[in-house]
C-alpha cells in the first residue's frame, strides 16, 4: 500500500513526525518554564535541581547524584562543592562504606529545597486551574501517555 500526499495533506508518517516535534517543543518548553520558577538567589538550575533531589531523597553519592544528573563526576563535584560552601548540603562519611562520601542538605537547604517545590508547584496549579475541566481531562489523559513513553 503506497502514501500519496495530496495537496495541502501530508503523507502518512509526516503527522506522526510533526507530533513528536510538538512534543518535544511543549515539553521542552514547560520544563524549561517551570525551572524558572524558584526562588530568588545565587544557585544556578544545576545546583538547585541537585538540592532538590537531596531534599527528596536524601543523602547521595557522588556518584549517585552523578548518574542521576547525567553528568561527569568531576562536574557534579563542583555543584555539590558549591552547594556545600553555599551551607546549602554537607559532606559526611557513607554510614555503609567509610570510604565514601555522601552528601546532604542541611536545614537551610532542606528550606530552599521546600521553598523552590512549593512555588513551582503553586505555578502549575495555577496555570492548570485556569483551564477547563476537559483541557484537565486532556493533560490528564496526556500526562498518563507521556509516563506510559517515559518507562518504555
Amino acid at each position: 500500500m503506497e502514501n500519496h500526499a495530496t495537496a495541502g495533506q501530508p503523507a502518512a508518517g509526516a503527522e506522526d513526525d510533526d507530533l513528536g516535534a510538538q512534543v518535544r517543543s511543549a515539553v521542552g518548553r514547560l520544563y524549561r518554564r517551570f525551572r524558572s520558577e524558584r526562588p530568588e538567589g545565587g544557585l544556578g538550575d544545576v545546583a538547585l535541581e541537585v538540592l532538590t533531589y537531596l531534599h527528596k531523597n536524601g543523602p547521595q553519592t557522588l556518584t549517585g547524584l552523578s548518574e542521576q544528573g547525567r553528568v561527569s563526576p568531576a562536574s557534579m563535584s563542583q555543584t555539590v562543592n558549591r552547594l556545600t560552601s553555599a551551607g546549602y548540603a554537607v559532606r559526611s562519611p557513607d554510614p555503609r562504606d567509610g570510604r565514601k562520601v555522601v552528601f546532604s542538605a542541611t536545614e537551610e537547604g532542606h528550606r530552599l529545597g521546600n521553598a523552590t517545590r512549593m512555588q513551582r508547584n503553586a505555578w502549575l496549579d495555577e496555570q492548570l486551574g485556569a483551564l477547563t475541566a476537559e483541557d484537565r481531562a486532556v493533560i490528564a489523559r496526556a500526562a498518563e501517555l507521556f509516563s506510559r513513553i517515559a518507562d518504555a
